[in-house]
């Protein structure tokens, strides 16, 4: 055994973290090393029994029954063909502005936000039915890429969010709340992606032109209800979901539940129901999940080691003497987990930073949910921002050779929306009731 200073095993774990994550190992093994290493030349073999209590409480919380759910539902709304049907009606009644593709992109990923909330899967379905259009109507392609990109993106904060489900165990937060509390900032920022689109497709009139009217000549009432039918089944869908959360009839975990079964009843109408498809989603689903599951259980296993060493508390004593206050504290921990994002997995970011700065949260007073949904919009940076940007690969990773698309046009596509989401933070942060309005409207809260 051997004594270390709170100071020193700080510098250790966390040093640990920022140089092994170069190493090319995933996150959840890095953070499992560390609080296994760290805590047995500290405690011993006693330090077995202090992260098996933590993970067994995590891993058996009621709240995070709804993880899968919600990827499952996300899933089978995949292969629903519920997106294709969308983009070929909102390409009929806004193709005829420049920029509306890509405007209809970001409608997309905006209702795909609140029925999926899985980013690959949104991106994916994107990238299917919204890119190859763009580009073969002469649409830049930085700008075509970069709406598919940051519209897919919009699933990690609109609910239902996986982001959001994982943070409120580990923040004490109630998910309902959160998932509330994200709905208007979510709505925000995609009318600001759309108002970004419209002016500079105006300006530049060259790099979004409009769709042929012999392409979009359809009757009026046809169109309606082509919309309806394509709107309607979906919206009841999410309204079934967050309206029972909403009026305080079920938590989330029961919502999911009948989320996810709904979303089968909404394949089967759509003729799209197969055993191989209930085969890819709950196969997806065991995948995703069990990524996530690996992660936290390393991740509490981390951060009950540093807790116990007194990590937490040199934290919370540097970020409490920022100059500034409580807004120069904040600004640190925004500025923090935006180049975490950079290098960092989001789920490792939540995992491990949310139950070190939660407290300092408090300590300056700070809505919780309020803080939750400002860092949970700050992580949405992450998936734009190279060297590890998901967003950007999964994008990337979808462009046929044909299209002649680089890494670079995608870069140059979603940086402008890297700067409307901090536009977007500093909205929520001078008017914080965008956040805390509806959760505080909640029945049963």
């Amino acid at each position: 055994m051997i004594e270390l200073s709170p100071q020193i095993a700080t510098v250790i774990m966390l040093g640990g973290i920022l140089v092994l994550v170069f190493s090319g190992y995933p996150l959840g093994l890095i953070t499992g090393f560390l609080a296994l290493t760290v805590g047995f030349s500290i405690w011993g073999f006693g330090v077995a029994d202090l992260i098996y209590q933590r993970i067994y409480g995590y891993i058996t919380g009621y709240t995070l029954l709804a993880l899968p759910l919600f990827v499952f539902m996300g899933t089978m709304l995949q292969y629903s063909g519920i997106s294709e049907r969308l983009y070929d009606v909102l390409y009929v009644w806004l193709g005829g502005f420049r920029g509306g593709l890509a405007v209809v992109t970001v409608l997309l990923g905006t209702i795909l936000a609140a029925c999926v909330g899985v980013i690959a899967a949104s991106i994916t379905m994107l990238s299917i039915v919204a890119l190859p259009s763009m580009l073969s109507r002469g649409y830049s392609k930085s700008l075509a890429t970069g709406a598919v990109t940051a519209g897919g993106i919009l699933g990690i904060l609109i609910p239902p969010s996986i982001m959001l489900i994982l943070y409120g165990p580990m923040a004490g937060v109630s998910v309902g709340k959160l998932f509330f509390g994200a709905m208007f900032p979510g709505l925000i920022l995609s009318a600001l992606y759309i108002m970004y689109i419209s002016i500079r497709s105006f300006i530049q009139k060259d790099i979004a032109p409009p769709v042929p009217v012999e392409e979009r000549r359809m009757p009026f009432m046809t169109l309606t209800i082509k919309l309806l039918v394509a709107l309607v089944p979906t919206g009841i869908l999410v309204l079934s979901v967050l309206g029972v959360i909403y009026l305080g009839i079920a938590p989330p975990s029961e919502a999911a539940g009948a989320g996810a079964f709904a979303s089968i009843l909404l394949v089967i109408a759509y003729r799209r129901f197969s055993f191989a498809v209930l085969k890819k989603a709950a196969t997806e689903t065991l995948r995703t999940s069990g990524y996530i599951a690996l992660l936290l259980t390393m991740a509490v296993a981390f951060v009950s080691v540093f807790i116990g060493v007194g990590g937490k508390d040199v934290v919370m004593q540097m970020l409490l003497a920022v100059p500034g206050g409580r807004w120069g504290t904040f600004a640190v921990v925004m500025i923090i987990v935006f180049f975490l994002g950079m290098f960092i997995d989001w789920i490792g970011i939540i995992l491990l930073m949310v139950p070190i700065i939660t407290p300092v949260a408090a300590a300056l007073g700070f809505d919780p949910v309020w803080f939750g949904i400002m860092v949970c919009a700050n992580l949405q940076m992450a998936f734009m921002t190279p060297p590890v940007a998901s967003g950007i690969f999964i994008t990337k990773g979808m462009c046929k050779p044909e299209w002649e698309i680089t890494m670079g046009d995608i870069i140059r596509g979603v940086y402008p929306f890297v700067g409307l989401v901090i536009v977007g933070l500093v909205l929520f942060t001078f008017f914080p009731q965008i956040v805390t309005w509806l959760p505080s409207q909640m029945i049963g809260r």
